[in-house]
Formats: structure tokens, C-alpha cells, sequence
């Protein structure tokens, strides 16, 4: 089995505690790479609103959003690195934490994380996380990776975990790499976290990304 680092470790690591990663997209990216508008999807919906942006970066995007969104939108942008853009804008609020120890104070309407998944270690337990933060209405797009979860032995789990994910409310869209969910949940999953593995490679994005091993 290859030598699979625990999450502290892992944030430590280049591949992860990258200052210069994906950073700098702004709220055009999300459009493109989520498939999805957060600044239509919080319009249409009535007041007050809570979205949280895991691995946001700079916080540009949310800037960018901020500006055409009402003061009835509280933004949170969450990211391992402090390396926020500035000056921040009214409403935002940027947040230096990892997905898998910070907590919000209060349930959250809509929930985005580009290309964050690729980078966290216990990925079932961020989507876990992540699923019990949302309101009853609430939604989750993230981009993800399946053929990033693996056995101990670096086979991908295929098939298990997407029956897993299905039952637990989750639709994944193999062919565009995105993962949604609506509605508050507590997911229950058949798998337990063995560690993470840096250096898989590249990934479908062309950059590095994070293994993660799962024994059942």
C-alpha cells in the first residue's frame, strides 16, 4: 500500500498549501466550471440568504458577486491559505479554515467549491460536512472527482461509492465532473478514511491532485 498521509500532514504538503492554485478566477469561472450561476440562484430566492464559498481563493469571485448581489446575502469564502485579495467588500466575509475542522454558525442556503475537492484528504467526510451545513432548501455544486476515491490498494472504488453517494442524496455528472446535492443531510457511508496519497499526479484538470483511501 502506498504511504498515505493523515490531514494535517497533508494541508502541509505543495501540492496542497499552494498560494498561487486556481486563486485568482473570478465569478465568471464559477458560471464555467460549476455549470451554475450563484449570483442568479441567490437573486431568485427570497431574503436573507447565507452562501459559503469552500476554497475560495483570493475572494475576488466574491467580490465580484458581492457587487451585484443585495445586502440581504451574507458571503463566506473559506480557504486553507490566507491569501486574500483586498480590500474586502462589504458582506464578505473571508475566513482562513479547513473544510474538515472549521464549522459555520448558522445553516447555509448555498454552498460552492471549485475544484476544492481535488486537495482535501477525507473527501467523504467534507461532503459529509458540507451536506449537514445546507438548509432544508439549501444547495451543494462542487466540482469532483470519483476516480479520486480509492481502496487501500489504489484501485478506485467505482461502482460502491456511487451507490453510496446516490443514497445519500448526492447526483454526480460523471462527464462534466460536478457533484450536487439539495437539502440538509447527515450522510452515512460504508467506508473509513486510511489517508491521502500526494502524489497520483494530474488529475482530469491538468494539475496535481489528492488521492483518497477508503477501507470498508
Amino acid at each position: 500500500m502506498t504511504d498515505l498521509l493523515d490531514d494535517a500532514h497533508l494541508e502541509q504538503t505543495a501540492v496542497v498549501a499552494n498560494s498561487e492554485m486556481n486563486r485568482e478566477r473570478r465569478i465568471a469561472a464559477y458560471r464555467r466550471e460549476l455549470g451554475f450561476d450563484p449570483t442568479a440562484w441567490l437573486t431568485a430566492r427570497p431574503a436573507p440568504q447565507r452562501w459559503l464559498d469552500v476554497g475560495c481563493g483570493s475572494g475576488r469571485a466574491l467580490f465580484d458577486a458581492a457587487a451585484s448581489l443585495s445586502e440581504h446575502v451574507e458571503i463566506i469564502g473559506l480557504d486553507l491559505v490566507d491569501y486574500f485579495a483586498g480590500p474586502t467588500h462589504p458582506g464578505v466575509d473571508l475566513i482562513t479554515g479547513s473544510v474538515l475542522t472549521w464549522q459555520p454558525q448558522a445553516p447555509v442556503d448555498l454552498i460552492t467549491a471549485v475544484h476544492l475537492l481535488h486537495y482535501v484528504g477525507d473527501k467523504i467526510a467534507a461532503l459529509t460536512r458540507m451536506a449537514s451545513w445546507l438548509t432544508t432548501d439549501g444547495q451543494l455544486v462542487a466540482n469532483f472527482d470519483a476516480s479520486s476515491i480509492r481502496w487501500a490498494d489504489g484501485s478506485p472504488i467505482g461502482r460502491p461509492f456511487a451507490t453510496s453517494l446516490r443514497r445519500n442524496g448526492f447526483h454526480y455528472d460523471a462527464s462534466n465532473h460536478r457533484l450536487t446535492r439539495t437539502g440538509h443531510g447527515l450522510p452515512r457511508w460504508e467506508f473509513r478514511y486510511l489517508g491521502a496519497d500526494t502524489h497520483a499526479g494530474p488529475n482530469y484538470t491538468g494539475q496535481d491532485c489528492v488521492t483518497s483511501h477508503y477501507h470498508r
